[in-house]
């Protein structure tokens, strides 16, 4: 991977410097680019979060081929990690690669990996439409998020990533304060529970409802029918001083697990960190920056490696715990 992050710190310069810990220490309010809003503090929180859990480490067992992977929403995946999603390479990545380039590649490694990555939505009109095509491209392997935009716009979107193919779409409802859009002219909102029902049935494909953060909110999602729910305040960049991740996902895994799909996003940094949110109850996790880097420094090759290296370290730390399946990862392996 080394050739990759020189080739992507190279081409992100003034907007990532890759740094070897992705803490967003370095990048502290850097909204537009890849920092997080304000003092940071939400984006340090989902690191720190995840830093405070500890293993316990058991090798008298007969786990030594452990299984990574998982059913998601009735598709199988090699490993329970999907490429959060992410977009905007000119205005929060540098522009070192085009649009298209760059989700093309996202969606291309995350196959080639033997999983799913997510696209985002934005301004311009060009920041989505790439994302869309590259689904449909792949026959509709690829999960489309949309914003939480207003009536007409979000209307057309979801018919848009029924014509992708796809099966699942979501909507990252934490966007709704999003800084980017806001200076762009392009408000987004937060939804009320009709207004989301309203989506869920007016369409067939799986809905994703991200930006979870509460008990009372993942209660509300499972009540109105949202397949899956990611835990995640948007990678530190809409609000300041929220909790991160990993510290509130486990008192909402005890609330909703088994009547909705558990996804956690923020601060994964290794197949260690992927394992401590599947323990805290996640059925799977969203990566976002670590992927962006991966495509920026190395295209679909460049992702594709970053994926296998995050799979390889969950099976080596799966076997250290005593972890035989994704599917069903116990808490009594964290310390």
């Amino acid at each position: 991977m080394k050739e990759y992050y020189d080739v992507a710190r190279e081409k992100m310069k003034g907007f990532c410097r890759v740094c070897p810990q992705c803490n967003g220490k370095a990048c502290v309010g850097q909204v537009p680019g890849m920092g997080g809003l304000g003092t940071g503090s939400s984006f340090a929180a989902n690191v720190e979060a995840l830093a405070r859990y500890k293993f316990n480490m058991r090798l008298i067992h007969d786990v030594t081929a452990p299984d990574t992977s998982i059913d998601f929403l009735g598709q199988k995946l090699s490993m329970p990690v999907l490429a959060a999603p992410i977009g905007g390479v000119s205005f929060n990545m540098g522009g070192g690669i085009s649009e298209e380039e760059y989700i093309d590649s996202v969606i291309g490694g995350c196959l080639a990996a033997g999983t799913l990555g997510c696209t985002g939505d934005g301004v311009p009109e060009w920041l989505h439409s790439a994302g869309f095509s590259a689904i449909e491209k792949n026959d509709g392997k690829g999960i489309p998020f949309i914003k939480p935009w207003e009536n007409e716009e979000l209307d057309q979107k979801i018919e848009k990533a029924v014509k992708s193919g796809t099966k699942i779409f979501g909507m990252d409802i934490d966007a709704a304060g999003l800084v980017t859009l806001r200076q762009m002219g392009r408000p987004v909102s937060p939804k009320t529970p009709e207004a989301l029902k309203k989506i869920i049935d007016s369409t067939s494909m799986k809905f994703i409802l991200k930006g979870v953060m509460t008990v009372d909110e993942a209660k509300m999602a499972a009540e109105i029918g949202v397949d899956a729910i990611v835990v995640s305040n948007h990678g530190g960049r809409v609000l300041d001083f929220a909790p991160g991740a990993a510290d509130v996902l486990a008192s909402i895994a005890d609330a909703v697990k088994g009547k909705v799909t558990i996804i956690a996003d923020g601060g994964v940094r290794s197949g260690g960190d992927v394992l401590k949110l599947l323990a805290l109850g996640a059925d799977a996790v969203m990566i976002g920056r670590p992927v962006s880097v991966a495509a920026v420094g190395g295209l679909q090759d460049g992702v594709q490696a970053y994926l296998e290296k995050i799979r390889g370290e969950l099976i080596q730390t799966m076997v250290l715990t005593g972890t035989a399946s994704a599917g069903n990862v116990s808490r009594e392996i964290l310390a």
